[in-house]
């Protein structure tokens, strides 16, 4: 069995306000990369949180990281996206109280070619926005698609 050992000040579990258990300490982040009409998904390994589910790469953010560098660092550790690859466009926050995750959405000029790099990710593959249905969604990435898909 795969373990999630800690590798930054941010790593490790917290409770939010609304009693919640979540990952990373001070917040977590993660990327909605867009390209035309498709979206680039994680394929959680089975092990992880919310394992076997299709959602954003992204993590824990570090205490002195900005979202938008947690996200851009955490898409360049799990699938060796570059951050001048893409463009940021846009943010969306899911405040819990005490704890939040921001999606950092970007567009990509192209369909970049990518593969996860860690034991976390079983698959990365750009999805058809209008297909997502036909996944299993992590749950906090499927509560927000609604907010977060327009933000251009």
């Amino acid at each position: 069995m795969h373990s999630v050992l800690p590798h930054g000040d941010g790593d490790g579990w917290t409770h939010c306000a609304q009693g919640h258990k979540h990952w990373g300490r001070f917040g977590a982040a993660g990327l909605l990369l867009w390209h035309g009409d498709r979206i680039l998904l994680q394929h959680r390994a089975l092990w992880s949180h919310h394992g076997g589910t299709w959602g954003l790469l992204g993590g824990a953010r570090q205490r002195a990281e900005t979202a938008e560098q947690a996200a851009q660092r955490e898409a360049a550790e799990e699938a060796g996206l570059v951050p001048d690859a893409y463009a940021v466009t846009g943010c969306y926050v899911d405040d819990h109280g005490g704890w939040s995750y921001t999606t950092v959405v970007g567009r990509a000029a192209r369909e970049l070619v990518l593969a996860g790099l860690t034991g976390e990710t079983l698959e990365v593959r750009w999805v058809r926005a209008d297909r997502l249905a036909e996944l299993p969604l992590h749950p906090g990435f499927a509560a927000t698609w609604d907010a977060v898909r327009d933000i251009a």
